[in-house]
This record gives C-alpha cells, sequence and structure tokens, in this order.
C-alpha cells in the first residue's frame, strides 16, 4: 500500500527494532550505540526514505537551529549575488545555512521578513537595511543579534559593514575633473537611499575642491521602487542624453544605473564613443564590463568580502562570546583605469 505520509522516526525505530532514543543518538552521531545498532538504524533510515525535522528540532530548548536570516534588497542584483556567496563561505564553515529573502527596498517587506526569520529560530540576521529602524530594535529581536551590511541605520546598535562610498565617488570624480570634463552628470538612487546619498556627497566635494560648480540640472536621482531594473534606469538615462547632449561623463552610483546607460547608449547607437566625447564612472563592477564598448572608468569594491566580514562579525557574537560595543567597519574601494 503506498502512503503519502513520511515516516517519522518511531517508524524507524520500530523497523530496526531499536527505541526512539536509539535512532536520535545515532542520527546525532553519538558514540554511545554499538555499531551494530547504528548500521541498523542507518539501514532503516535508507528503507523508509526518513529525513529528520531539522525546523522542529530546532525548537527544543537549547537547541540551536543552525539558520541564519539575511535580508538583501534584489536577489536579481548579481553584486548581492557577491554578498552571499561571500557570506555563505563563512557561516559554512561554522556549519550554519542561510535562509535568504528579497525586501525590494520596502520597509513594509523587511519587517515582516525579519519576524518570519525570528519565529524560525534563526541564530542570527545579515541584513542590508531598507531604512527602517523599529522592527531592528534589540526588543523586538529576542536576543537574536543582527548584522548590517551596506547601509546604517542610526540609533539601533547593530554592528555594520559599510563599503567607502563618500571616498570612492571622491576619488573618481577628481579624476574626471582633472582630465578636464567639467559637464558632469550623476545618475542614482534618492536621498532615501544611505549608499546614493553618500555617493552624491563625494560626487559634489570632489566638485567644490575642484572649484568647479555643479550643475543640479545634470542630477538625476531615481526614488521609484523600480530602483533595481536596469531598463526603468535606461528611460532615466536617455532623458539625461536627451536634455543635454552637452555632456562629457556620467558618475553612474551603482551597477543598476550603469546598465541603465549602457543600455542608453546602444538603443542610440552611441556605443563606442571616444572618451573625450563621454566617459562613464561606474561605482560597482557591472556584468560585461571587460567588454562592452563604451569609455569607462570602474570604482570597484568586493562584494563578496562584504559578505564574509559581515558573516564573520555575526559569528563573532555567536561563537566567540564577543558582547562589545556595535562596531563600524568601512571597505575599501579602488579606481579600476582603462588599459
Amino acid at each position: 500500500m503506498v502512503t503519502s505520509r513520511r515516516p517519522t522516526i518511531t517508524a524507524v525505530a520500530t523497523h530496526a527494532g531499536v527505541s526512539p532514543m536509539t535512532v536520535s543518538r545515532v542520527l546525532d552521531g553519538r558514540s554511545t550505540v554499538s555499531p551494530e545498532l547504528a548500521e541498523r538504524v542507518r539501514a532503516s533510515v535508507v528503507a523508509l526514505g526518513y529525513q529528520r525535522n531539522e525546523q522542529a528540532r530546532s525548537l527544543r530548548p537549547g537547541q540551536r537551529s543552525g539558520l541564519v536570516g539575511v535580508a538583501i534588497t534584489n536577489v536579481a542584483n548579481p553584486y548581492y549575488a557577491q554578498f552571499l556567496l561571500g557570506a555563505e563561505e563563512v557561516l559554512a564553515a561554522t556549519g550554519r545555512t542561510l535562509m535568504i529573502g528579497s525586501t525590494a527596498d520596502s520597509v513594509a517587506r523587511e519587517e515582516r521578513l525579519v519576524a518570519d526569520f525570528i519565529g524560525r529560530q534563526v541564530e542570527g540576521l545579515l541584513v542590508v537595511p531598507t531604512g527602517g529602524r523599529t522592527h531592528l530594535l534589540p526588543r523586538r529581536l529576542n536576543g537574536v543579534p543582527v548584522v548590517l551590511a551596506s547601509r546604517q541605520v542610526p540609533g539601533i546598535g547593530a554592528d555594520t559593514v559599510v563599503v567607502a562610498d563618500v571616498r570612492g565617488a571622491y576619488v573618481g570624480t577628481t579624476v574626471l575633473l582633472e582630465r578636464g570634463h567639467r559637464v558632469i552628470g550623476f545618475l542614482g538612487s534618492g536621498m532615501s537611499s544611505f549608499t546614493g546619498g553618500r555617493r552624491l556627497d563625494g560626487f559634489r566635494l570632489a566638485h567644490e575642491d575642484a572649484g568647479v560648480r555643479v550643475r543640479d540640472e545634470l542630477l538625476r536621482q531615481d526614488e521609484s521602487v523600480l530602483a533595481d531594473d536596469p531598463d526603468h534606469h535606461r528611460v532615466i538615462a536617455e532623458s539625461l542624453l536627451d536634455e543635454h547632449p552637452d555632456l562629457t561623463a556620467v558618475l553612474c552610483a551603482n551597477n543598476r544605473n550603469t546598465v541603465g546607460l549602457v543600455r542608453a547608449l546602444a538603443r542610440r547607437g552611441e556605443l563606442g564613443r571616444s572618451a573625450d566625447q563621454l566617459t562613464v564612472l561606474a561605482f560597482d563592477d557591472f556584468e560585461l564590463a571587460d567588454v562592452v564598448d563604451v569609455a569607462l572608468l570602474v570604482i570597484d569594491h568586493d562584494g563578496r568580502e562584504l559578505g564574509r566580514c559581515a558573516a564573520r562579525m555575526l559569528t563573532e557574537r555567536l561563537d566567540n562570546g564577543f558582547d562589545g560595543p556595535a562596531r563600524l567597519i568601512e571597505l575599501p574601494t579602488s579606481l579600476l583605469l582603462p588599459m
């Protein structure tokens, strides 16, 4: 008779002729069970197709779940794929597994996702925050440590790792100005974005130090919920190019902005323009950057190291007993110049 019910630990015990406690000890890898009994239990597990309910185990008092909740803004963005790879590299070495969710930069979605992670007994949280604060306060997390990545949230006392956004944008923009560019556009997210605001600050500061006025009509700061859609950014880039044919350079504040601009140039048949006609300064490396036919400078940083660093900060809280004050780490950027 075929049944759709999953075999239980009791069924395995009956099949092997042992107690359920013996089955648990074998599955836990304890050495108190004789080799003969352990082999019988393992054979029964295979014969019945038994799979342990790990979530139920995590609910036992004192039993760690081995889960870490990770909230990112967009799973489709290759940058966050690198972030996840770095975090997984560190956490997998400690026997932990990632639970991943996407917030689409919505505070409400992030709040629901964090609550769901807490309900699933995660040991810790890695969050690329949307800007919300209340749901990340310690009293709302039941003692679960949280590490913020890429963006800060003031007032919650959480470990945070960010990128040197201001410095990176400043150095890149300074190079453009030193090369004689004076009509420089800016494509970025709105001022409500932590990284977008900081990168615009670096852009403005470089102009100020060079004695060059920033033309506000050349700034495009998008607050749309479609901010992670490159095609959405293509439309914005097209409007900037149409309205300001005298542009000689553009700073793209993230990889989605850059892909949008490259698509706009391609649709206009303007890929391959010489560097004195238009130079693209891209914050974040992006897919096919090494082959796209455009005068390109890249403000590069290591998304995978961002994930590693955030995960290391979390494991130091979980495994090493670190209970000091909240830490802030800023990872460097580097400017990649064309050959």
